[in-house]
Parts: C-alpha cells; sequence; structure tokens
C-alpha cells in the first residue's frame, strides 16, 4: 500500500520548513519499518522508489513548485529513472534522504536523490521528471516562468547527459 500517511507528515513539516531555491537540497528523514521489507529483510526496491517521493513531493513544495501546479491545473510524473543500490537498508535504519534538482532540458526536469544510512550512500536515484496537462508535457521553461523564475538550467553532468542520450536510443515499444 502506498505510505500515504507518512506523506502526508512529510508535506506538513514541508508547510513549516523555509520556502528553498529550485536548485537547492532538500534533506528529509525517514525510518525504514516492518512494511517497507522484502523476504530477505531489507527495504523492497521497489519500496525504494516510493520512499524516494517522500523525499521529492515536500521539496516540490518547498520550492514552490506545487502552487505553479495548482494554479495551472497540471500534474507531474516520473517519466524515467536510473537507480543505483549499492547498502542494505533494514528494518528500523534511520535514513537521511537528501533530494535536488539537478537541471532541465526542453521537456524534464532532472531531479537526483540519494538516502544515507550509517553515514554511508545505500541507495541513489536520477530521474526525470514531466509536469504535463491535458495538452501534454508542459516544457521547463514555462513552468519555471509559472513559479516566477528566470534561470537557466546548469549543465547536466556528462553520465546524465550520456544517460538521456541512451534513452533516446532505446526502442519504444520494447521490442518484447
Amino acid at each position: 500500500m502506498y505510505p500515504f500517511f507518512r506523506l502526508g507528515l512529510e508535506l506538513w513539516k514541508a508547510r513549516r520548513a523555509p520556502a528553498m531555491g529550485l536548485l537547492e537540497t532538500h534533506v528529509s528523514h525517514h525510518r525504514c519499518w516492518p512494511q517497507d521489507l522484502d523476504l530477505w529483510m531489507e527495504l523492497n526496491n521497489g519500496r525504494t522508489l516510493t520512499l524516494f517521493d517522500l523525499g521529492r513531493v515536500p521539496m516540490g513544495r518547498r520550492s514552490g513548485l506545487h502552487v505553479a501546479l495548482a494554479a495551472n491545473g497540471w500534474g507531474a510524473a516520473v517519466a524515467g529513472a536510473v537507480v543505483r543500490y549499492r547498502r542494505r537498508v533494514r528494518a528500523f535504519d534511520a535514513i537521511e534522504m537528501k533530494s535536488r534538482c539537478i537541471g532541465w532540458d526542453g521537456r524534464f526536469f532532472y531531479i537526483e536523490q540519494a538516502m544515507w544510512v550509517h553515514g554511508e550512500c545505500a541507495n541513489h536515484i536520477v530521474l526525470r521528471s514531466a509536469v504535463t496537462s491535458k495538452a501534454g508535457i508542459v516544457a521547463p521553461g514555462q513552468v519555471l516562468g509559472a513559479m516566477g523564475l528566470a534561470l537557466d538550467s546548469p549543465p547536466l553532468p556528462e553520465w546524465v547527459q550520456a544517460w538521456i542520450a541512451a534513452e533516446g536510443a532505446r526502442p519504444w515499444p520494447p521490442e518484447l
């Protein structure tokens, strides 16, 4: 089941947190609960992706993105992700999550997140996120304008650009 209560708690905490710039890092703290575990008694890989929502959604609230989304009837969707799982996260482990927007192109925002457990990076994700309307994807420039921002994207890291290029070469629909 989706952790609606936990997300609501994070949004409640974010409403009292100071506003942050679009490119700043949002830091949040979580715990790996028994319902997050898999058969090997560690954080389930799918649940990891869900828990990253607990950092990303409040980050959007603190940066003012949620105001632009609500004012324009837009939504947000994950349009792709690349994940590294490097350390086990066990029941009751405390997690420090860091989330930040690292840039954008003509269609997507790119967001980097990491989970830190016992001082080590356990998981790292970079995803591309689309702002959507009934007409389709809303260009990041239009979203920034609705947020009252006039920013150029910082250069995306070379490895992120390589991932974007690889995604562009990937066949769709899959050849299964």
